[in-house]
């Protein structure tokens, strides 16, 4: 069996555009996977129709030869778009080595330690703006059968913050706490705003909270800065979704830059890289949180990983997507009590539905995260497209999840 061509497609999916990779060969099996970059996404498909000149004639079956020579070669190594090309073609390569072999990817990487890995929602709180907006929208994830909650709540701010502002974003994080009580993690998201005494002087105000996490508190390119941080405040910090390969991670790793990593398998070079990568912070004693907004090809590889890597904690979930979502694959996600469950499927156990993409061609996107337009990450009709316990049993259920008992607010008295 030889490979014969890798084939992209673009399809708007409102926050963003997925890039879909597909990688057909000559016996009659294909893979897919999701290279979705957001903002660059013409770029990064381009990249991966470059990748053919390594590919095409090769057995898709030698995934570590072929992801070694085109990294090897790319002479300008790592970078989110060289590293976005291989992990979507990576992906397709392991999906066809899954379905030839009759087993799905977790059992090639070693079998799995978990039938299913806990989320938290992301999106949950679209189009809110007030801090009681927050609090039912927040009420309605917890509902709808998820155990921990992730946003921004820093508005427009950049570097600096002013006391208005901060204000406002704690009265947001406090109504959301009060709402949900305290069995469900507060995950506070800072999409690398801030300067290190800002992000100090917030993370010692989230002490209050009992925060599960501060994630990505300053940009990403200074890991000396962000270990400076971690050695300053008590709240833990997450991060990592801007690093791309094993060698960022080594850095981050040695310097102790956070308490949990979140590497992307669309962005840090696939599914092998993604391990590797989980496999030397299993060596460090830290747990492994992947950076999972995208489409439903990424989400399914995402899941292989959580299968077997042995420190894997939580997995980013988006509370609901694009009504299409459901048209553009074969995605069956099974979510029950706050997990979802680890696909058997030979393979990834997805594939794409060309035409329905083909439906909802590429639209340029700019980023929100310092617009103060943050919230509008969602379409009206956003919609969940995950199978919940109540669906699995022919039930239509408006609350399909368990609802965490209120409780009084989960900020600590002032002495």
């Amino acid at each position: 069996m030889k490979v014969t061509s890798i084939q992209t497609f673009l399809c708007q999916a409102y926050r963003t555009n997925w890039v879909f990779v597909k990688v057909t060969t000559d016996g009659g099996l294909h893979g897919v996977g999701e290279a979705t970059l957001e903002m660059r996404e013409p770029t990064v498909a381009q990249a991966c129709r470059e990748l053919e000149r390594y590919l095409v004639g090769r057995d898709p079956h030698d995934i570590e030869a072929f992801w070694h020579d085109a990294y090897r070669d790319a002479y300008w190594r790592g970078g989110p778009v060289l590293m976005s090309a291989l992990a979507g073609v990576e992906m397709a390569l392991w999906d066809i080595k899954g379905k030839a072999l009759g087993v799905p990817v977790w059992q090639l990487l070693g079998g799995k330690v978990r039938d299913r890995v806990p989320c938290y929602a992301n999106g949950w709180f679209a189009p809110a703006v007030r801090p009681d907006e927050f609090a039912e929208k927040a009420k309605a994830a917890v509902a709808q059968g998820f155990r921990g909650l992730k946003w921004d709540p820093f508005g427009s701010a950049y570097m600096n913050i002013g006391k208005r502002e901060l204000r406002r974003a704690l009265d947001c994080i406090a109504a959301v706490a009060s709402a949900v009580g305290p069995e469900v993690d507060i995950l506070v998201e800072g999409h690398g705003r801030f300067n290190v005494p800002t992000a100090v002087r917030i993370a010692h105000a989230l002490e209050d909270f009992d925060v599960t996490w501060f994630e990505e508190p300053i940009p990403p390119d200074d890991p000396e800065a962000l270990a400076e941080i971690k050695r300053r405040v008590k709240v833990p910090i997450a991060g990592g979704e801007r690093l791309y390969s094993r060698w960022d991670y080594r850095n981050y790793l040695r310097l102790g830059c956070a308490d949990f990593i979140q590497p992307d398998v669309s962005h840090a070079g696939g599914i092998g890289e993604v391990r590797k990568i989980a496999a030397m912070a299993e060596a460090h004693h830290i747990p492994v949180c992947p950076h999972n907004p995208s489409g439903p090809v990424a989400n399914a590889a995402t899941l292989q990983i959580a299968a077997c890597a042995p420190n894997f904690f939580l997995l980013e979930t988006m509370a609901s997507d694009v009504t299409h979502r459901r048209d553009v694959s074969t995605e069956t996600v099974r979510f029950e009590d706050g997990c979802m469950h680890i696909p058997t499927a030979p393979g990834l156990g997805i594939d794409i539905c060309e035409e329905a993409i083909a439906k909802h061609p590429y639209e340029p996107r700019d980023l929100r995260h310092y617009t103060g337009a943050l919230t509008q990450i969602r379409p009206p009709d956003a919609t969940s497209y995950f199978n919940t316990q109540e669906q699995a049993r022919g039930h239509k259920a408006d609350n399909p999840g368990p609802r965490a008992k209120k409780s009084a607010p989960r900020r600590r008295a002032e002495s």
